[in-house]
């Protein structure tokens, strides 16, 4: 039996597609320790997950950073929020990692405190890339920024690299540098961390996509003949929750206990939907921008009504619409606004997905082979929607500028031309010959035995 500690970000879409790989470690005999905040990875891994918190409480990020765009947007992410979150937790992640003698770290690619710790303490780690922009050198263009970016982690390798006594939990916003009095053996895990390690691992990088969405090796791939070993096991994706008895077409049945742990979007939501509105004569586009995304997008939702209610009454529009944004006046005919929609239960009915590029979302939609209108915002949406547009599977709209008439006929071409929805199809084969977590988790299993670099 081996341990693994999984260190993660307080970010659900990050901690989201681990839960299923280590549902599937645990079930081949291993153990499975969680490094991250412990209400929000309590409330996706299950109360009997084993969590050494490396936070004080939940995190709030400044709402300000939502607004940003471009490399405003990107310098926002990383110097207000993962290099201080990595400086906060790295103590915590350092003490995790001892007390529970972990084997193999598998470290989320935005919780840099994990390879830090890994390659300090000379344990082997897995870099989890829980989206596939960051596969790419987006920087490899502009070279300032690239050094920018290098001086950023040099930085942080430099603070917490001076040994201290281990802290207890601490807030974010109450970060400082406090590293971990343990004797580091950085020879055993292949050296001291750098930014190209703090980035991905050379031990292993389990990407949860697959290569006909993320595209090749090769141009400003990261990945590739000279790079980490890297398995492709595509997206860790929930299972849709069985239909209910004669309660409409596609709903989870009320008062039944579901696959899966409650979160926003997942079951609450699926008793909460008025299942019975649905029309299987209508074809079902799907709206979603997010959660996160709820104080940009309002905008864009009110957009996406008035293109939608121009597509007549052959379509049937279904809306996540988080902070109430969208009037119900506002709706076409027969369309549903819900704040959380159960998405993984309206995919397998679902004719077309408009939504921000985000990549759980991506992947769900694919993975269902339903076709996509994308309108990035920030971070690397912009990345998975041009992904999406070279692998055929759909459009992609410039968020700021998108109009209904721009919107409406988008969407009325993937719905119109099957070319979208044969590749869509396509992704979505690939991912289910990937293996997902079942695959992930065997990959990891040989990271432990080997303890050594995995080709």
């Amino acid at each position: 039996m081996s341990t693994f500690l999984f260190v993660v970000p307080p970010l659900a879409g990050h901690i989201t597609p681990l839960v299923a790989v280590a549902d599937r470690l645990r079930d081949r005999g291993h153990r499975v320790v969680w490094s991250g905040e412990e209400s929000i990875v309590r409330r996706l891994a299950g109360s009997g997950a084993e969590i050494h918190p490396c936070l004080a409480g939940p995190v709030d990020v400044d709402i300000r950073g939502a607004e940003l765009r471009g490399y405003a947007g990107v310098r926002f992410l990383w110097e207000e929020f993962l290099v201080p979150l990595a400086e906060a937790t790295y103590p915590a992640v350092v003490e995790a990692a001892v007390r529970s003698a972990a084997d193999v770290l598998v470290c989320d690619m935005q919780a840099l405190a994990g390879p830090l710790a890994a390659a300090r303490l000379g344990r082997p780690w897995a870099t989890s890339a829980t989206t596939s922009g960051p596969l790419r050198d987006t920087f490899a263009a502009t070279p300032k920024v690239q050094r920018w970016f290098d001086d950023l982690l040099d930085g942080l390798i430099t603070r917490t690299a001076t040994p201290t006594r281990l802290a207890t939990p601490t807030r974010l916003a109450d970060a400082a540098p406090t590293a971990s009095p343990v004797r580091a053996d950085p020879a055993a895990a292949g050296g001291s961390p750098t930014p190209g390690t703090l980035r991905l691992s050379p031990h292993l990088v389990v990407a949860f996509t697959t290569q006909a969405l993320a595209g090749p090796p090769g141009g400003d791939s990261l990945i590739g003949p000279d790079g980490p070993p890297t398995a492709w096991v595509g997206p860790s994706l929930p299972l849709p929750r069985p239909a209910p008895l004669g309660s409409g077409p596609g709903g989870p049945q009320p008062g039944r206990p579901q696959p899966g742990r409650p979160e926003p979007g997942g079951s609450a939501a699926a008793e909460a939907f008025p299942w019975g509105r649905l029309d299987p004569g209508r074809r079902l586009v799907v709206t979603s921008f997010g959660t996160v995304n709820g104080q940009v997008s309002g905008e864009f939702l009110r957009t996406c009504a008035a293109a939608l209610r121009t597509l007549g009454d052959g379509v049937q529009a279904v809306i996540a619409d988080p902070l109430g944004a969208v009037d119900p006046a506002a709706l076409p005919d027969g369309g549903i606004a819900a704040r959380f929609l159960p998405l993984v239960d309206l995919l397998p009915r679902a004719a077309a997905v408009v939504c921000h590029g985000g990549h759980n979302t991506v992947c769900e939609a694919l993975g269902h082979g339903v076709p996509l209108v994308v309108a990035p915002i920030r971070d690397d949406q912009p990345v998975i929607a041009q992904q999406v547009v070279d692998a055929g599977a759909g459009i992609r709209l410039r968020f700021a500028r998108a109009t209904p008439t721009i919107v409406a006929s988008a969407v009325r071409e993937v719905l119109d031309d099957p070319r979208y929805r044969s590749a869509a199809a396509r992704v979505g084969a690939s991912f289910q010959a990937a293996g997902g977590a079942a695959a992930a988790a065997e990959h990891l299993q040989r990271l432990a035995a080997a303890r050594s670099p995995v080709g």
